[in-house]
Protein backbone atom coordinates (compact mmCIF):
# COMPACT_ATOMS: atom_id res chain seq x y z
CA UNK A 1 0.00 0.00 0.00
CA UNK A 2 1.28 3.35 -1.01
CA UNK A 3 1.69 6.37 1.50
CA UNK A 4 2.16 9.89 1.63
CA UNK A 5 3.48 11.17 4.81
CA UNK A 6 3.12 14.47 5.34
CA UNK A 7 5.47 15.66 7.42
CA UNK A 8 6.21 19.44 8.66
CA UNK A 9 8.86 18.97 11.39
CA UNK A 10 7.63 19.07 14.46
CA UNK A 11 7.14 16.18 16.98
CA UNK A 12 3.95 15.11 16.27
CA UNK A 13 4.31 14.06 12.58
CA UNK A 14 7.95 12.85 13.22
CA UNK A 15 6.56 10.60 15.21
CA UNK A 16 4.25 8.88 12.58
CA UNK A 17 7.49 8.12 10.28
CA UNK A 18 8.21 5.22 12.44
CA UNK A 19 4.95 4.31 13.41
CA UNK A 20 4.31 4.10 9.87
CA UNK A 21 7.45 1.89 9.34
CA UNK A 22 6.26 -0.27 12.18
CA UNK A 23 3.03 -1.48 11.04
CA UNK A 24 5.27 -2.95 7.96
CA UNK A 25 5.03 0.51 5.60
CA UNK A 26 7.49 2.22 3.44
CA UNK A 27 5.63 5.77 3.29
CA UNK A 28 7.01 8.11 1.14
CA UNK A 29 7.38 11.67 3.18
CA UNK A 30 6.52 14.42 1.68
CA UNK A 31 7.19 18.31 3.47
CA UNK A 32 4.67 21.01 2.23
CA UNK A 33 5.99 24.32 1.61
CA UNK A 34 3.96 27.19 1.70
CA UNK A 35 5.93 29.73 3.59
CA UNK A 36 4.79 32.69 1.20
CA UNK A 37 8.92 33.24 0.79
CA UNK A 38 8.06 35.71 -3.09
CA UNK A 39 5.34 37.56 -1.36
CA UNK A 40 6.26 41.49 -1.14
CA UNK A 41 6.97 42.22 2.44
CA UNK A 42 7.07 38.75 3.50
CA UNK A 43 7.44 37.79 6.98
CA UNK A 44 10.11 35.55 8.15
CA UNK A 45 8.90 31.74 8.56
CA UNK A 46 11.88 30.17 7.40
CA UNK A 47 11.12 26.21 7.15
CA UNK A 48 15.02 25.22 6.82
CA UNK A 49 15.25 23.72 10.46
CA UNK A 50 11.76 21.83 9.74
CA UNK A 51 12.85 20.69 6.24
CA UNK A 52 16.56 19.99 7.85
CA UNK A 53 14.64 17.72 10.58
CA UNK A 54 12.33 16.18 7.57
CA UNK A 55 14.99 15.25 5.65
CA UNK A 56 17.04 13.50 8.67
CA UNK A 57 13.80 11.26 9.34
CA UNK A 58 13.56 10.46 5.70
CA UNK A 59 17.55 9.00 5.67
CA UNK A 60 17.25 6.98 9.27
CA UNK A 61 14.20 5.43 8.21
CA UNK A 62 15.92 5.24 4.60
CA UNK A 63 12.24 6.61 2.70
CA UNK A 64 11.90 9.18 -0.06
CA UNK A 65 11.67 12.66 0.56
CA UNK A 66 9.98 15.27 -1.66
CA UNK A 67 9.54 18.94 -1.21
CA UNK A 68 6.35 20.14 -2.80
CA UNK A 69 5.24 24.01 -3.19
CA UNK A 70 2.07 25.14 -2.49
CA UNK A 71 2.75 28.60 -1.43
CA UNK A 72 0.50 29.90 -4.44
CA UNK A 73 -2.78 28.05 -3.51
CA UNK A 74 -2.45 28.33 -0.38
CA UNK A 75 -2.42 32.35 -0.52
CA UNK A 76 -5.62 31.72 -2.95
CA UNK A 77 -7.06 29.62 -0.40
CA UNK A 78 -5.94 29.75 2.99
CA UNK A 79 -5.08 33.51 3.57
CA UNK A 80 -7.26 35.16 1.26
CA UNK A 81 -10.47 33.67 3.14
CA UNK A 82 -8.34 34.44 6.21
CA UNK A 83 -8.11 38.21 5.55
CA UNK A 84 -11.10 38.68 4.22
CA UNK A 85 -13.17 37.72 7.20
CA UNK A 86 -11.38 39.67 9.62
CA UNK A 87 -11.47 42.29 7.82
CA UNK A 88 -15.42 42.17 7.97
CA UNK A 89 -14.62 41.54 11.73
CA UNK A 90 -15.55 37.82 11.66
CA UNK A 91 -13.35 35.09 13.38
CA UNK A 92 -11.76 32.98 10.78
CA UNK A 93 -10.00 29.83 11.37
CA UNK A 94 -7.29 29.35 8.96
CA UNK A 95 -6.41 26.17 10.80
CA UNK A 96 -9.63 24.44 9.75
CA UNK A 97 -9.15 26.01 5.93
CA UNK A 98 -5.63 24.77 5.61
CA UNK A 99 -6.67 20.39 6.41
CA UNK A 100 -9.60 20.81 4.11
CA UNK A 101 -7.74 22.70 1.08
CA UNK A 102 -4.55 22.57 1.39
CA UNK A 103 -3.18 19.43 3.48
CA UNK A 104 -6.08 16.97 2.05
CA UNK A 105 -7.38 19.15 -1.17
CA UNK A 106 -4.29 20.53 -2.82
CA UNK A 107 -1.82 18.15 -1.99
CA UNK A 108 -4.75 15.15 -3.04
CA UNK A 109 -5.51 16.83 -6.12
CA UNK A 110 -1.51 17.73 -7.49
CA UNK A 111 0.67 14.57 -5.53
CA UNK A 112 -1.96 12.40 -3.36
CA UNK A 113 -3.49 10.75 -6.56
CA UNK A 114 -0.75 7.95 -7.06
CA UNK A 115 -1.08 7.15 -2.80
CA UNK A 116 -3.89 4.65 -1.34
CA UNK A 117 -3.67 6.83 1.90
CA UNK A 118 -2.64 10.48 3.34
CA UNK A 119 -0.86 9.99 6.75
CA UNK A 120 -0.54 12.97 9.03
CA UNK A 121 0.49 13.89 12.90
CA UNK A 122 -3.04 14.71 13.94
CA UNK A 123 -4.55 13.61 17.20
CA UNK A 124 -7.49 11.92 15.97
CA UNK A 125 -8.32 8.86 14.58
CA UNK A 126 -10.78 7.06 11.08
CA UNK A 127 -13.19 4.48 12.54
CA UNK A 128 -14.98 2.01 10.05
CA UNK A 129 -18.35 1.29 10.98
CA UNK A 130 -20.65 -0.81 8.65
CA UNK A 131 -18.16 -0.62 6.01
CA UNK A 132 -18.33 3.00 5.83
CA UNK A 133 -15.01 5.43 7.37
CA UNK A 134 -15.59 8.22 10.06
CA UNK A 135 -13.75 10.75 11.39
CA UNK A 136 -13.23 9.54 15.43
CA UNK A 137 -11.79 11.43 18.44
CA UNK A 138 -8.40 10.39 19.77
CA UNK A 139 -6.83 8.66 22.52
CA UNK A 140 -5.71 12.02 24.15
CA UNK A 141 -9.15 13.99 24.43
CA UNK A 142 -6.81 17.10 25.99
CA UNK A 143 -5.00 16.69 22.43
CA UNK A 144 -7.55 15.62 19.97
CA UNK A 145 -7.25 17.87 17.08
CA UNK A 146 -11.06 16.62 15.55
CA UNK A 147 -12.16 20.47 15.72
CA UNK A 148 -9.87 21.50 13.75
CA UNK A 149 -10.71 18.55 10.42
CA UNK A 150 -14.44 19.45 11.04
CA UNK A 151 -14.67 20.80 7.52
CA UNK A 152 -13.05 17.43 5.64
CA UNK A 153 -14.94 15.66 3.67
CA UNK A 154 -16.18 11.92 2.94
CA UNK A 155 -13.63 11.75 0.25
CA UNK A 156 -11.33 12.98 1.82
CA UNK A 157 -11.72 10.40 5.27
CA UNK A 158 -11.40 8.00 2.96
CA UNK A 159 -7.85 8.08 2.01
CA UNK A 160 -7.04 9.64 5.76
CA UNK A 161 -4.46 7.42 8.41
CA UNK A 162 -3.48 9.07 11.94
CA UNK A 163 -0.66 7.29 13.03
CA UNK A 164 -0.42 8.81 16.43
CA UNK A 165 -4.39 8.54 17.25
CA UNK A 166 -3.91 6.34 20.02
CA UNK A 167 -1.78 7.74 21.79
CA UNK A 168 -0.98 10.56 24.59
CA UNK A 169 1.16 13.58 23.61
CA UNK A 170 3.65 12.03 26.84
CA UNK A 171 3.46 8.62 24.65
CA UNK A 172 4.60 10.59 21.46
CA UNK A 173 7.15 12.85 23.05
CA UNK A 174 8.85 9.77 24.92
CA UNK A 175 8.91 7.88 21.39
CA UNK A 176 10.76 10.23 20.12
CA UNK A 177 13.43 10.61 22.50
CA UNK A 178 13.93 6.83 22.11
CA UNK A 179 13.94 6.89 18.71
CA UNK A 180 16.69 9.98 18.97
CA UNK A 181 14.49 12.14 16.56
CA UNK A 182 15.65 15.57 16.55
CA UNK A 183 12.02 16.95 17.19
CA UNK A 184 11.40 15.17 20.53
CA UNK A 185 11.71 18.35 22.72
CA UNK A 186 10.77 20.95 19.99
CA UNK A 187 7.82 23.07 21.22
CA UNK A 188 4.42 22.78 19.87
CA UNK A 189 3.35 24.92 17.23
CA UNK A 190 1.16 28.04 17.95
CA UNK A 191 0.81 29.62 14.67
CA UNK A 192 -1.31 29.78 11.65
CA UNK A 193 -1.30 26.12 10.15
CA UNK A 194 1.92 25.14 8.92
CA UNK A 195 2.94 29.09 9.57
CA UNK A 196 4.25 28.14 13.02
CA UNK A 197 6.80 30.58 13.18
CA UNK A 198 4.53 33.73 12.80
CA UNK A 199 2.14 35.27 15.72
CA UNK A 200 -1.25 35.43 13.98
CA UNK A 201 -1.43 39.33 15.35
CA UNK A 202 1.83 40.10 13.65
CA UNK A 203 0.96 38.12 10.40
CA UNK A 204 -2.90 40.23 10.67
CA UNK A 205 -0.95 43.91 11.28
CA UNK A 206 1.10 43.03 8.35
CA UNK A 207 -1.69 42.79 5.81
CA UNK A 208 -4.41 44.72 7.36
CA UNK A 209 -2.52 47.09 9.53
CA UNK A 210 -3.46 48.79 12.31
CA UNK A 211 -6.40 51.56 13.12
CA UNK A 212 -6.70 52.84 16.48
CA UNK A 213 -9.91 53.12 17.96
CA UNK A 214 -12.00 53.11 21.14
CA UNK A 215 -12.63 50.50 23.75
CA UNK A 216 -16.41 50.87 25.42
CA UNK A 217 -17.27 49.17 28.38
CA UNK A 218 -20.71 47.44 27.26
CA UNK A 219 -23.13 48.31 29.72
CA UNK A 220 -22.65 52.15 30.65
CA UNK A 221 -20.47 53.50 27.94
CA UNK A 222 -17.81 54.76 29.43
CA UNK A 223 -14.57 54.56 27.38
CA UNK A 224 -11.70 52.71 29.15
CA UNK A 225 -8.81 52.65 26.41
CA UNK A 226 -8.23 52.53 22.60
CA UNK A 227 -7.20 49.35 20.72
CA UNK A 228 -5.56 48.68 17.53
CA UNK A 229 -7.90 47.56 15.35
CA UNK A 230 -11.03 46.00 15.81
CA UNK A 231 -9.65 42.69 13.66
CA UNK A 232 -7.12 41.97 16.12
CA UNK A 233 -10.06 41.04 18.83
CA UNK A 234 -12.77 38.42 18.47
CA UNK A 235 -16.35 38.00 20.39
CA UNK A 236 -15.26 36.27 23.95
CA UNK A 237 -11.69 37.55 23.98
CA UNK A 238 -10.09 38.14 27.49
CA UNK A 239 -6.37 38.30 27.42
CA UNK A 240 -4.71 41.38 25.09
CA UNK A 241 -6.86 44.07 25.99
CA UNK A 242 -4.45 45.96 28.23
CA UNK A 243 -7.71 47.10 30.78
CA UNK A 244 -6.72 47.32 34.26
CA UNK A 245 -9.41 46.45 37.46
CA UNK A 246 -10.50 43.04 35.01
CA UNK A 247 -11.03 40.41 34.07
CA UNK A 248 -12.62 42.47 30.82
CA UNK A 249 -14.18 40.44 27.79
CA UNK A 250 -15.25 41.33 24.19
CA UNK A 251 -19.12 41.28 23.69
CA UNK A 252 -19.56 42.93 20.51
CA UNK A 253 -17.89 44.61 17.87
CA UNK A 254 -18.92 47.90 15.78
CA UNK A 255 -16.83 47.18 12.55
CA UNK A 256 -18.05 51.05 10.80
CA UNK A 257 -17.01 52.82 13.89
CA UNK A 258 -14.17 50.70 14.65
CA UNK A 259 -15.49 50.27 18.51
CA UNK A 260 -14.78 47.30 20.84
CA UNK A 261 -17.46 46.85 23.73
CA UNK A 262 -15.93 44.75 26.82
CA UNK A 263 -17.78 43.81 29.98
CA UNK A 264 -16.07 43.29 33.42
CA UNK A 265 -16.80 40.01 35.57
CA UNK A 266 -15.99 36.43 34.45
CA UNK A 267 -19.91 35.83 33.87
CA UNK A 268 -21.14 39.29 31.60
CA UNK A 269 -24.57 38.01 30.82
CA UNK A 270 -24.13 39.60 27.41
CA UNK A 271 -21.47 37.26 26.48
CA UNK A 272 -23.60 34.24 26.46
CA UNK A 273 -25.77 32.42 25.27
CA UNK A 274 -27.85 29.26 24.45
CA UNK A 275 -28.23 29.14 20.60
CA UNK A 276 -26.09 29.01 17.65
CA UNK A 277 -26.76 29.54 13.77
CA UNK A 278 -24.71 27.57 11.65
CA UNK A 279 -24.57 28.53 8.07
CA UNK A 280 -22.96 26.32 5.19
CA UNK A 281 -22.92 23.56 7.18
CA UNK A 282 -21.14 19.73 6.05
CA UNK A 283 -21.60 16.96 6.98
CA UNK A 284 -18.34 14.38 6.92
CA UNK A 285 -20.65 11.60 5.61
CA UNK A 286 -22.91 12.90 2.75
CA UNK A 287 -25.30 10.79 4.35
CA UNK A 288 -26.03 11.58 7.76
CA UNK A 289 -26.91 8.31 10.11
CA UNK A 290 -30.04 10.98 11.38
CA UNK A 291 -32.31 13.12 9.68
CA UNK A 292 -32.30 16.66 11.40
CA UNK A 293 -35.87 18.09 10.83
CA UNK A 294 -36.54 17.80 14.40
CA UNK A 295 -33.91 18.06 17.03
CA UNK A 296 -31.61 15.67 17.89
CA UNK A 297 -29.30 15.04 20.39
CA UNK A 298 -25.50 16.20 20.16
CA UNK A 299 -22.02 17.32 21.64
CA UNK A 300 -20.40 19.94 19.84
CA UNK A 301 -17.68 22.67 20.15
CA UNK A 302 -17.47 25.97 18.75
CA UNK A 303 -13.83 26.61 19.74
CA UNK A 304 -11.03 24.06 19.77
CA UNK A 305 -11.36 23.14 23.96
CA UNK A 306 -10.90 19.28 25.60
CA UNK A 307 -14.24 19.62 26.95
CA UNK A 308 -17.53 19.69 24.42
CA UNK A 309 -20.91 21.18 25.31
CA UNK A 310 -24.21 19.33 24.89
CA UNK A 311 -27.93 20.33 23.55
CA UNK A 312 -29.73 19.81 20.32
CA UNK A 313 -29.23 20.30 16.77
CA UNK A 314 -31.93 21.16 14.17
CA UNK A 315 -32.20 22.02 10.54
CA UNK A 316 -34.42 25.15 10.05
CA UNK A 317 -33.78 26.45 6.40
CA UNK A 318 -30.55 27.04 5.06
CA UNK A 319 -28.95 26.72 8.81
CA UNK A 320 -28.86 24.15 10.99
CA UNK A 321 -29.12 25.47 14.62
CA UNK A 322 -27.87 24.23 18.19
CA UNK A 323 -29.26 24.94 20.89
CA UNK A 324 -27.17 24.51 24.07
CA UNK A 325 -27.97 22.88 27.57
CA UNK A 326 -26.56 25.29 28.91
CA UNK A 327 -25.66 29.09 28.49
CA UNK A 328 -21.99 28.91 26.15
CA UNK A 329 -19.30 32.19 25.87
CA UNK A 330 -17.29 33.53 22.99
CA UNK A 331 -19.88 32.68 20.15
CA UNK A 332 -18.30 34.60 17.39
CA UNK A 333 -19.36 34.85 13.92
CA UNK A 334 -17.13 33.33 11.13
CA UNK A 335 -15.92 30.46 13.72
CA UNK A 336 -16.62 27.10 13.18
CA UNK A 337 -19.31 25.27 14.85
CA UNK A 338 -18.17 21.47 15.08
CA UNK A 339 -20.41 18.70 15.84
CA UNK A 340 -19.97 15.10 17.72
CA UNK A 341 -22.39 12.39 18.49
CA UNK A 342 -23.43 12.32 21.91
CA UNK A 343 -21.10 9.49 23.35
CA UNK A 344 -17.92 12.03 21.91
CA UNK A 345 -16.52 9.53 19.53
CA UNK A 346 -17.38 10.84 15.83
CA UNK A 347 -17.20 13.97 14.48
CA UNK A 348 -20.48 14.50 12.07
CA UNK A 349 -19.40 17.86 10.45
CA UNK A 350 -19.26 21.77 10.94
CA UNK A 351 -20.75 25.05 9.61
CA UNK A 352 -19.98 28.65 10.37
CA UNK A 353 -21.36 30.52 12.96
CA UNK A 354 -23.75 32.97 11.93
Amino acid sequence: MNIAALVSGGVDSSVTIPRLVQMGYNPTIFYIKIGMENEPGYLDCSSEEDIEITAFIANKYKLKFEIVDLQKIYWERVISYTLDEVKKGLTPNPDVMCNRMIKFGAFEEQYGKDFDLISTGHYAKIKSINNKKYLATSADKRKDQTYFLGQITQQQVNKLIFPIGDLQKSEVRRLAVEMKLPSANRPDSQGICFLGKINYNDFIRKYVGEKSGDIIEFETGKKLGQHKGFWFHTIGQRKGLGLSQGPWFVVKKDTEQNIIYVSNGYDPTSQYGNIVNLKHFQFINEKPDQDYSSPKRIKFKIRHTPEFSGGTLVKKGDLFVIDSDEKIAGIAAGQFGVIYNEDEKICLGSGAIS
